[in-house]
């Protein structure tokens, strides 16, 4: 299996920057389109990581076909945006790892607020979380310099 897309530093840098969300899609069962806004982290090696509580619908369509596209906009310029081809390249059930992430994800989300990071993860440890590790296949960016 090849590595991850190499991407370019500007997009890396606007990927990797805090305070942005993704809008994920996936496919249903059927074939239509769903799509979800979530947390998610940009690893060294340049996947990306989400994650999720199990029961969900994108999840499971993510266990079914793991085809992935995603929007990821400036929240200051809705504007300047990066949208990415992905595909999942690993599944993690693995509780301890799934609830780690999700921590780190709480803490990236609300550095500046430990108690919603802690009401967060304690609640968290209440459900089945899954995380998938996302590699970029190819990219767009609307990034205008």
């Amino acid at each position: 299996m090849p590595g991850p897309l190499a991407l370019p530093d500007h997009i890396r840098a606007f990927i990797g920057a805090p305070g942005r969300f993704a809008t994920l899609a996936t496919l249903d069962p059927d074939g239509a389109p769903r799509q979800v806004v979530v947390w998610y982290r940009l690893e060294t090696d340049g996947t990306l990581m989400i994650n999720s509580a199990n029961g969900r619908r994108w999840p499971a369509n993510l266990r079914g076909d793991g085809r992935v596209a995603m929007a990821i906009a400036d929240p200051g310029d809705g504007y300047r945006w990066v949208g990415l081809d992905a595909e999942v390249v690993e599944i993690v059930d693995d509780q301890a790892v799934a609830q780690a992430d999700i921590a780190d994800l709480a803490r990236r989300y609300h550095p500046d607020d430990p108690a919603r990071v802690a009401a967060s993860v304690d609640r968290f440890r209440t459900q089945q979380r899954v995380t998938f590790r996302i590699r970029p296949r190819s990219f767009h960016d609307h990034l205008t310099p």
